[in-house]
Order: C-alpha cells, then sequence, then structure tokens
C-alpha cells in the first residue's frame, strides 16, 4: 500500500511509523505549516507537497491519511471521490453529524471506501470481549462504563484552537474519551437515552468541557456511566468496564485488566497487569494497534470490503458525543 498524509503533527509520526513496520510505503505529505510539513517529509523520507489536493491527487498514494484537526475532513473526502482515492480519518470523524454524514455519503457516491482511526478496537483486550460477549460468556448486560479521568497541563491548551467547539469540537469528550465511546457504542450496542452534565473550562482556559458525566440507557435496557476529564492531576489509566449476569470484565489503558465470570470455559481471556494510557502524555500509546489497524484497511482495499472502522462506525461514536454535548445545553435528557 502506498500512503499520502495531510497533516503532520504528533499523531503523524506515529501513523509513520506503524506504516514502516507494516511494509506499507508512505510517498507524500502536506501540512498547512510548511516547516512543520518538510521536517517530517525529511524525518521519513517522503516528498513534501504544499496543498492537500496534491497528496489526493498523487500518482503514488493508493489511500490518503488525513491527521488534521477535526473541523477539516470533508474537503480531502470529497477530492479523494473524484480522484478515486480512499480516505481514512484521524479520530473523531468529523465536528458535526451533518459534516459525518455528508462525508460517508460523498465517499459512497464515489465508490471510495472511508475509514476512521479508532484504534483500541484492535488491542487484544477489545478484540477478545468482541468474541466473548458475543458467545454470551459475561452474559446479559446489566452495566456498560467508562472513565476517561486525564490530565493535560495548561500548555497543551496554549494555542487557541485547542479544546474550541469550532475547530475539535470541543474538549475531553470528543478528543480523548471518543475512544471508549466507540468501545461502548461497539461491544454494548446502541445508546437509547442519555442525560449529561459538563464543567467548561473547569481547570483549563478552553470554552469547551473540561470534565464531563452522562448516564446512559442502552437499547439493549443496560444502564452505564461515561466520565471524561483532562482536569484531574496527574491523570489516571482509562478504564471501560463491562458487568453482564455472569460476570465483569474491565479494560484498563489498553489491557484487559479484570475477567470475573462465574463458571466460565472457553478461550482464555489475556488477563494483563501493565497497560499503555494517554492518561498525562497524548504519546504514550500501543503502536500495535495502529499496525492492525492500518493492515485492516489496507486488506478492505484490496478485498473490496468494509473496514472494521468504517465511516458509519465513526459515525456511531460521535452520535453519542453529539448527544452528550446536546443535553448538557439543553438541562434535559435526549433520546436517539
Amino acid at each position: 500500500m502506498r500512503v499520502g498524509i495531510i497533516g503532520t503533527g504528533a499523531i503523524s509520526h506515529m501513523h509513520a511509523r506503524a506504516y514502516r513496520n507494516i511494509g506499507y510505503r508512505l510517498t507524500v505529505c502536506t501540512d498547512i505549516d510548511e516547516a512543520s510539513g518538510r521536517r517530517f517529509a525529511e524525518q521519513h523520507g517522503v516528498e513534501f507537497v504544499s496543498t492537500y489536493q496534491e497528496v489526493c491527487r498523487h500518482a503514488e498514494v493508493d489511500y490518503v491519511d488525513v491527521c488534521t484537526f477535526p473541523d477539516f475532513r470533508l474537503e480531502p473526502v470529497a477530492l479523494c471521490a473524484q480522484t478515486k482515492k480512499h480516505v481514512q480519518v484521524q479520530k473523531p470523524i468529523a465536528t458535526s453529524l451533518a459534516a459525518a454524514r455528508q462525508m460517508i455519503e460523498t465517499a459512497r457516491s464515489g465508490g471510495i471506501l472511508l475509514g476512521v482511526v479508532s484504534q483500541h478496537r484492535f488491542d487484544e483486550a477489545g478484540r477478545f470481549l468482541s468474541r466473548a460477549i458475543a458467545a454470551g460468556r459475561l452474559g446479559k448486560l446489566l452495566e456498560c462504563d467508562c472513565y476517561v479521568k486525564w490530565y493535560r497541563p495548561p500548555e497543551y491548551y496554549a494555542r487557541p484552537i485547542k479544546g474550541s467547539w469550532k475547530t475539535e469540537g470541543g474538549g475531553a469528550l470528543i478528543t480523548q474519551a471518543i475512544h471508549q465511546v466507540d468501545l461502548l457504542r461497539w461491544l454494548a450496542g446502541p445508546v437509547a437515552e442519555l442525560f449529561g452534565a459538563w464543567q467548561l473550562g473547569a481547570r483549563h482556559r478552553i470554552e469547551s468541557e473540561d470534565v464531563v458525566n452522562a448516564v446512559v440507557r442502552y437499547a439493549s435496557g443496560a444502564t452505564g456511566v461515561i466520565q471524561a476529564a483532562t482536569a484531574f492531576w496527574p491523570g489516571y489509566t482509562e478504564r471501560t468496564e463491562f458487568h453482564g449476569t455472569k460476570g465483569t470484565a474491565v479494560i484498563s489503558g489498553d489491557q484487559l485488566t479484570a475477567w470475573d465470570v462465574e463458571g466460565d470455559s472457553g478461550e482464555a481471556a489475556p488477563v494483563a497487569t501493565h497497560a499503555a494510557s494517554g492518561a498525562s502524555d497524548p504519546m504514550a500509546i500501543s503502536l500495535e494497534p495502529f499496525e492492525r489497524q492500518f493492515r485492516d484497511f489496507g486488506d478492505a482495499i484490496l478485498h473490496g470490503r468494509p473496514p472494521l472502522v468504517s465511516g458509519e462506525e465513526g459515525y456511531q461514536a460521535l452520535e453519542v458525543v453529539d448527544a452528550v454535548y446536546r443535553s448538557c445545553r439543553t438541562g434535559e435528557k435526549v433520546v436517539l
């Protein structure tokens, strides 16, 4: 696979390392900050071009990897639909449901694949739980929660666009905890209704939330809690918990750290004691799940199938985030 990157910020370097490890060839990059783009190009041995249009039209690109802020998604998708380049975007899929819907329809009409980077679906813990829950090993799910109690220092939000509604679409929930929201939506199923409450700029000088909570009822009847923050020093490993009639599973960071199931049998649970987490450092995360997701996207292109995390899947995670924000703004329950 030959890949072009739009946006050369911190996460793009992890992507570049993952591509190198799996044998994909990174061919071209661009960034609105030319100096940053040229440094990335020199470091990773790729061509630098001045505009995203050149990446989307590049002859040596099979798919485009969009690593920009989430307010810039539709434009490259629209052009790639014309040039027949597949597109993978960094999470979240967009800052609004309207933009996400337009991206999905544009990709579908253009006959290209649209994927969303949500690498925690490719952790061993998530892959094991997807099989175990489907097989009924936890019984009927009763409670499914996530707790993302992280910390980001003031300098993380030094740029005005950080934590802004326009550029990032919000704060701790959409930027940090959307990974755990995606896991809940994937493993626990659709959300039926929720009620949220937030604190805007509780610790940081930002316009969006750095503390938010929501109580959730799933379509299955299970209930749950979503907590997200970047205000809690020094930052604590995130947890996603699944409690059923037969037992409990807990994912901490990128590892399954609890599997307490009565009378369980079958595939051994990959329980671990150490987990990688971005609790206080955004880059302190595992590279292997990225590699697995990128392999999946390349395989989807080769075999003409949807990727595991398609545009539609990215939309579903954003839909939950959007509902929490709407509830926080109105002070009322939101029914999805």
